[in-house]
């Protein structure tokens, strides 16, 4: 590998948009025209996992967002009859995880991981190993590297839905769910895989040549009010879901930026203004989120590409 140019994409559902746009933004800054092209290494986790194979499979980024405008609605697509069958919101997941795998089926058709122009990460996490000595459950980390645990083998549209199966959004699919439960920001995952000694015996990139940039896909102002909240499994598991996909990705940030130092790593996370908060399937509110993304200063991050990338 000797050198590695990372790009890293969070979780979010139709927010995934917002990247979409924000990468074809920078591709138009000047000097910046082939940045994407310089990409070694996507990884992403659910909306951002479904991106990162879209790169893989050499998907241009105006491509990606028309996906998300036209698509989206499909994937999000819910029924009188599965709310009745559903109770609501109380016994079943939100929407068919169906239309989820024949939306990504649509794209990616039989293509495999080691098909796929550029090597990628994606996160998911398995319910059950059914390893007879040791049944657990467990993160799953896909990949093309190769090596022993290469995932060149899987469909990427099995992947894409895996990857993005959150829970109570969809159900689970062949035992996995969404990879944003552990790791909502892949940022991390996908620098421990630039080191993987399984998968780069010989030309691993030394740290100093790692390049990793990560985007978010909106972040809101959210909180849980209260200094002394006396509640349940009813009252926790809406915030515990929220939590659980997208509470975390703060994490994985502040470790890439204290491992690689501002040189080799940048972030770009916008901020929704405050009392803006959109969940991942609101498909309404894509119109608002790519003129939100279109008036993202992005100065910053064509300034770190055009001197480190």
């Amino acid at each position: 590998m000797g050198s590695a140019r990372i790009l890293s994409i969070d979780g979010g559902g139709v927010r995934g948009v917002i990247p979409s746009v924000l990468m074809q933004r920078l591709s138009r800054e000047p000097g910046l025209g082939d940045w994407l092209d310089r990409v070694e290494f996507v990884a992403g986790t659910s909306t951002g996992g479904l991106i990162a194979l879209m790169l893989g499979a050499e998907l241009d980024p105006q491509v990606i967002r028309e996906l998300y405008e036209h698509r989206a609605r499909h994937v999000f697509a819910d029924s009188v009859w599965d709310d009745i069958r559903d109770l609501g919101k109380i016994l079943g997941a939100d929407y068919d995880v169906d239309n989820l795998r024949r939306e990504a089926r649509t794209v990616f058709g039989d293509l495999r991981l080691d098909q796929l122009a550029k090597r990628v990460l994606v996160t998911a996490f398995d319910l059950d190993n059914e390893d007879p000595q040791a049944r657990t459950w467990k993160p799953k980390i896909f990949h093309n590297f190769e090596g022993p645990d290469s995932d060149g083998p899987e469909l990427a549209y099995k992947v894409a839905t895996y990857t993005s199966a959150a829970p109570t959004f969809f159900a689970s699919e062949d035992g996995y769910i969404d990879g944003g439960v552990f790791a909502p920001n892949p940022s991390m995952c996908a620098l421990a895989q630039s080191q993987d000694r399984r998968n780069l015996p010989s030309d691993r990139p030394a740290l100093s040549a790692v390049r990793l940039i990560s985007f978010g896909t909106g972040r809101s102002f959210d909180h849980v009010e209260g200094n002394a909240l006396d509640w349940g499994y009813v009252q926790w598991v809406r915030p515990l879901i929220s939590l659980m996909l997208e509470g975390t990705n703060g994490i994985a940030d502040f470790q890439c930026r204290q491992i690689l130092g501002d040189d080799q790593y940048f972030r770009l996370a916008p901020m929704f203004p405050p009392g803006t908060a959109i969940d991942q399937d609101e498909v309404d509110r894509i119109p608002y989120m790519i003129d939100f993304a279109e008036h993202v200063d992005i100065t910053r991050a064509a300034d770190w590409l055009r001197a480190h990338w």
